[in-house]
């Protein structure tokens, strides 16, 4: 498999985990959070949800305009849904999984410093290449 088709099935992954995982908070999650956590875990799936969509975007810019530049935005956002979206899927359910979270809690910045970085880069990307 090429690095474009593996990133379009990483992406479709990550899209469906979204769901999976905005469903279980939605429902099973439900009684074991408390309102704040609930926020967390709610925020951690929509910024997934709206970087799948623009790792698509970034991915179809890249066949659209020829351009495997593109990838690189793609690649950093799937990096910041790790990073931003993980780390607060995991401080959210903290009270559960008993993780450090000295460890974590600087990787959500992190993660948000991936996002802004993915669109910087594919506004660049379509400032050169549009």
């Amino acid at each position: 498999m090429n690095n474009r088709k593996l990133l379009f099935v990483l992406v479709a992954l990550l899209g469906a985990i979204a769901v999976c995982l905005g469903a279980f908070g939605a429902h099973a999650l439900k009684p074991f959070l408390n309102d704040y956590q609930k926020d967390i875990y709610n925020k951690a799936v929509f910024y997934q949800f709206v970087h799948v969509l623009a790792a698509l975007v970034a991915l179809l810019s890249a066949q659209l305009f020829s351009q495997k530049a593109f990838h690189l935005p793609a690649l950093l956002f799937i990096l910041g849904m790790l990073c931003f979206s993980g780390s607060l899927y995991i401080l959210s359910l903290n009270h559960i999984l008993q993780f450090p979270t000295v460890l974590i809690g600087p990787v959500t910045p992190i993660g948000g410093v991936l996002f802004i970085s993915g669109w910087v880069t594919m506004g660049y990307q379509f400032y050169k290449n549009a």
